[in-house]
């Protein structure tokens, strides 16, 4: 009888269709992660045509002498990096697990960003690359018509950043040619002389700050109290505040590149508009609140999005729980039926049925409001600060416009 069902099997299974077998195509984390294993420099596919040997060869010749492993990615523009550039060096070092430095570098129509993050060995710690890459002064100056220029920079930055060596000039063939005040327009030079009273003024009114606070110093009790050890800044804040300043210098060379090119199309001034926007909203929270948590990190966020912007790459909005974390590239549900973006860290605590914790902030609290404890953010009442009620422009992509009308009133 099992002989007979067998033979009744293979005749039916004879008049079957063959169905092709079928595979999803592997998301470019995963693509890129495949290529990785056998080549540490990964280009596109459509991209290979067009970049020439000599362009890979100084990539490949920065990666054997960085002094650190390097990976680095050549992809072009499209909607998986709109959406998640931004987290794709963390989502393949999570998918390669080895420390180093991963580079991956995005071409805008003729011009390439890249997008960088230095990984250490565990219990390893250093200066950050963005650091280098904020205290390079030679940064801003040089091209991005072409790859390798960026990446052999950044690849360089990541090895002062890993074990302090010093960071070599730039090559000459690198560089932008100088340029002069001649071919500035009238708003162009009128902006600058805004900016430059913009710092005297932040300048000045730090000397101011610094003198009141002495001199409160003095007046204060030479014995210290508890009281007064809990009521100077949170120790967190700091952190957002260095970043900030870093990601503000950023961005500021991320505009000079764009403000250096010539013959700028309508969608490349619209660009440029929209990063100063955001750029100066930064410089006003940092140069009036230079010790609030909220105006750091909302700085932060303003920052981050003007070089972005400035760069080519998509708009992306925050961390809703935590603005200092990574964009929010992942819609979540929240209370009232809100729907808030989210980093993808916040999104697997949410996903397990908790809250984030969130960016935390002092409040005052008790009976008379001596005591002191930490809450999220979102907890306070969001017609006192534009960061509150925007989100941090999680909610609403207007933090620029409220922050100008905040110190409006202010004033």
């Amino acid at each position: 009888m099992s002989a007979r069902l067998l033979a009744a099997l293979a005749a039916t299974l004879a008049f079957l269709p063959t169905l092709p077998a079928q595979a999803d195509t592997p998301e470019l984390p995963d693509r890129i992660a495949a290529a990785w294993r056998t080549d540490h420099l990964s280009v596109d596919d459509r991209l290979k045509a067009t970049i020439p040997a000599a362009e890979l060869d100084r990539i490949r010749t920065a990666m054997r002498t960085a002094g650190l492993p390097v990976y680095v990615a050549l992809v072009p523009q499209s909607p998986y990096i709109r959406k998640s550039g931004y987290d794709l060096p963390t989502l393949l070092h999570a998918r390669i697990g080895q420390p180093g430095v991963y580079v991956v570098a995005v071409v805008y129509d003729t011009s390439w960003s890249n997008n960088a993050e230095l990984f250490r060995p565990a219990g390893l710690r250093g200066r950050e690359l963005s650091s280098v890459e904020a205290d390079d002064k030679q940064d801003s100056d040089v091209v991005s018509d072409r790859p390798a220029p960026r990446i052999v920079r950044t690849i360089q930055q990541a090895s002062t950043a890993y074990d302090g060596r010093p960071l070599p000039q730039v090559a000459a063939v690198d560089l932008d040619p100088p340029h002069s005040d001649s071919g500035m327009s009238v708003t162009d030079k009128e902006d600058r002389s805004a900016y430059i009273g913009l710092g005297v003024g932040a300048l000045l009114g730090f000397a101011l700050t610094l003198v009141i606070g002495l001199r409160r110093r003095r007046n204060r009790p030479s014995k210290r109290t508890k009281r007064q050890s809990t009521d100077g800044p949170p120790i967190e804040a700091w952190d957002v505040q260095l970043k900030a300043d870093d990601k503000i210098k950023q961005a500021e060379r991320a505009l000079a590149r764009l403000d250096k090119r010539g013959g700028k199309s309508t969608q490349q001034l619209d660009r440029r508009d929209d990063a100063y926007r955001r750029l100066d909203a930064a410089r006003t929270l940092r140069a009036d609140q230079p010790e609030d948590l909220l105006a750091a990190a909302g700085a932060l966020v303003l920052a981050r999005q003007a070089e972005r912007v400035a760069s080519g790459a998509a708009l992306q909005p925050p961390c809703f729980f935590n603005p200092t974390h990574n964009p929010g590239t992942t819609t979540v549900d929240w209370e009232d039926e809100v729907e808030v973006p989210a980093c993808q860290s916040c999104v697997s605590v949410i996903r397990r049925g908790r809250t984030p914790i969130g960016l935390r902030v002092w409040t005052k609290s008790g009976l008379l409001g001596h005591d002191r404890k930490q809450v999220p953010y979102w907890t306070l009442d969001p017609e006192d600060n534009p960061m509150v009620a925007t989100g941090f422009g999680a909610l609403s992509d207007d933090l620029p416009e409220r922050i100008a009308a905040w110190k409006d009133e202010v004033r």
